[in-house]
C-alpha cells in the first residue's frame, strides 16, 4: 500500500510535467514576441528620426546666416521679385483696344489743344491729357464715368476761380485750391483725378469765370463725346457704365 502512492505520485509528476513545461516556457515565448515587436517599432522610429534629422539639416543649410550681408541680399532679392511680379496685376489690352485708344486720344486731345489755345488757357491741356488716359485706356473705371469727368472738372474749375478771387495766386493758394477741390469731389461723389489738376491750373493761370465754361466744361464735353464714340465702336467695350 505504501508503494502505490509513490507510483501514483510519480505518474502524476509525469503527467504534470508537460503542463509545467508549458507554463514555464510559454510566457518566455510571448515575451520574446513582444520584445521583437518593440524592436521593430524602435527601428521604425529610429528611421523616422533619422529622416527628420536629415530634413532639419536641409532646412538649416537653406536658412540665411545671421550676418548683415545676407540680410541685405535677401531684402534686395525680395525687392527685385516684387518689381518683376508687379506686371501680373497690371491691366492687359488687346491690339484693337490699343489702336482705338491711340486714335481716340489723339483726336480728342487735338481738339482740346486748339480749344485751350483759343481760350487763352494753354495749360489746361495737361489735365485733359490725364483725363484722356482714364477715359480711353480704362473706361470702366468709376473715376472715368461721365458724372466724374464733367462734374469733377467743373468743380475743380469753380474752386480755382473762387480761390483766385479770395486769395490771389500765391503758391499756398495752389495747394489750398487742390486740397479743397479733392474734398468737394469726395463729398459730391464726383472724384476725378484731373479735376485736381484743373484746380491747380486755374490758380496758376489766375482764372476768371470764363475759365469754367471755356475751356473746362466745353473741353470735358468734347472729350466725353470722343470717348463715347470710340469706346462703343469696339465690340468688347461699352461706355459708359452709368451717366449719373
Amino acid at each position: 500500500m505504501d508503494h502505490q502512492p509513490s507510483e501514483s505520485s510519480a505518474s502524476s509528476e509525469l503527467l504534470m510535467s508537460p503542463q509545467q513545461s508549458f507554463l514555464e516556457f510559454s510566457p518566455s515565448k510571448q515575451m520574446q514576441e513582444i520584445l521583437q515587436q518593440y524592436e521593430r517599432m524602435l527601428e521604425q522610429q529610429q528611421s523616422q528620426i533619422e529622416y527628420l534629422n536629415f530634413e532639419l539639416q536641409l532646412l538649416q543649410s537653406e536658412r540665411p546666416l545671421p550676418f548683415k550681408g545676407n540680410q541685405i541680399w535677401l531684402k534686395f532679392k525680395k525687392f527685385i521679385s516684387s518689381i518683376h511680379g508687379s506686371s501680373k496685376v497690371q491691366p492687359r489690352f488687346s491690339l484693337s483696344q490699343i489702336l482705338f485708344t491711340y486714335i481716340g486720344s489723339f483726336l480728342g486731345i487735338a481738339a482740346l489743344a486748339y480749344l485751350s489755345t483759343v481760350s487763352d488757357y494753354p495749360l489746361i491741356a495737361a489735365p485733359f491729357g490725364a483725363a484722356a488716359v482714364l477715359v480711353f485706356a480704362v473706361p470702366n473705371s468709376p473715376l472715368a464715368q461721365p458724372r466724374n469727368l464733367i462734374f469733377g472738372n467743373l468743380l475743380g474749375a469753380i474752386v480755382s476761380v473762387v480761390m483766385v478771387y479770395l486769395f490771389g495766386s500765391e503758391p499756398w493758394v495752389m495747394a489750398l485750391s487742390v486740397a479743397t477741390a479733392i474734398k468737394v469731389m469726395q463729398l459730391t461723389k464726383t472724384l476725378h483725378p484731373p479735376g485736381g489738376a484743373v484746380a491747380l491750373v486755374g490758380v496758376m493761370s489766375q482764372a476768371t469765370w470764363n475759365f469754367v465754361l471755356t475751356p473746362v466744361v466745353a473741353g470735358s464735353i468734347v472729350l466725353l463725346f470722343c470717348t463715347f464714340a470710340f469706346n462703343n465702336l469696339m465690340p468688347e467695350r461699352s461706355y459708359p457704365r452709368h451717366w449719373l
